[in-house]
């Protein structure tokens, strides 16, 4: 089984990398494989509601980005996290664009397999970063997966999430976590509505 990681920062090997590591080294321990893919630093569109993913459903009509590659390794991945640095007390504005664009053309991809977030930050903002990015997960069906505290890793200049020993030890939890529950499923997806069609209902008629 392979947990697929996304990388949200701009800086390829800054303290998120250093937290996404660290899980990558757990999952190894704990018999799973892993994959981290870095958004890079190039320019990431944000959704225009266009509805072309609808005429050519699994991509994103704008293919000029990371998104679309990113959304290819959906299908081979078992479970999913996503890493970002902390801007404003929110995720990085890029990687909110792919996993929204992602989750929008390609969601029956990923849909029900297990999920977590990781916030990378100096100081505050954390936890909201935190929720905003386990938000996507609930609207897709997907497990969440928990720690020994919320996924938060601490450092401000590069290198220094390194000296964040709870954080670090967090991270290995949740890895822990993750590979329990993916053995335990077998990695089979959440049911969800298990063939229900979607009763989706507007509050304006």
């Amino acid at each position: 089984m392979k947990v697929l990681m996304i990388n949200g920062s701009p800086h390829q090997k800054g303290n998120t990398a250093i937290a996404l590591e660290e899980i990558a080294k757990q999952l190894k321990k704990n018999g799973i494989d892993s994959e981290t893919v870095w958004i890079g630093n190039k320019a990431v569109r944000g959704c225009i509601a266009c509805g072309q993913c609808h005429n050519h459903p699994g991509k994103c009509a704008f293919d000029d980005d990371i998104c679309n590659r990113i959304s290819e390794k959906f299908a081979d991945a078992d479970a999913l996290i996503v890493g970002s640095p902390v801007y404003y007390g929110q995720p990085n504005g890029a990687v909110l664009s792919v996993i929204q664009r992602a989750f929008y053309s390609n969601g029956g991809s990923i849909s029900g397999k297990p999920a977590a977030a990781v916030a990378v930050c100096r100081r505050g903002g954390a936890t909201a970063t935190f929720e905003t990015l386990n938000l996507p997960f609930q609207m897709m069906n997907m497990p969440v997966v928990t720690s020994q505290y919320w996924n938060i890793v601490y450092g401000a200049a590069p290198g220094q999430a390194s000296l964040d020993t709870e954080g670090l030890q967090t991270m290995r939890t949740l890895a822990n976590n993750m590979a329990w529950l993916l053995k335990a499923t077998g990695g089979k997806p959440a049911p969800g509505r298990d063939g229900e069609p979607r009763d989706a209902m507007n509050f304006i008629r």
